[in-house]
């Protein structure tokens, strides 16, 4: 993706979310940018998923937002935000939707 977005000539920051976590209220307009459900950025194959059990069909937004924020493994990427829109780069061509 990154080489994808060189090569359209786009300046762009790159955050490692691990090192760098987001916090609940960046995780919180990110959401709002990308326009999905919480859930649909988890990363389901992590161990902290299946300890903190966010399979469950009765889990809030807010408790997924929660446990992202806690464990920034649970985070899909990557993930590319331009102004005011946002989008999860999976595949990476999507990130040409902010071009």
């Amino acid at each position: 993706m990154v080489k994808l977005l060189r090569a359209s000539g786009v300046d762009f920051n790159r955050i490692d979310y691990i090192t760098s976590p987001l916090s609940r209220r960046e995780l919180d307009r990110l959401i709002e940018k990308i326009g999905i459900a919480p859930r649909e950025l988890l990363r389901k194959r992590e161990r902290a998923y299946k300890e903190l059990n966010l399979a469950r069909a009765d889990i809030m937004d807010s408790e997924i937002l929660d446990a992202i924020a806690e464990h920034p493994e649970l985070l899909q990427r990557p993930i590319v935000e331009r102004g005011d829109r946002a989008v999860l780069a999976r595949p990476a061509e999507r990130a040409t939707e902010l071009l």
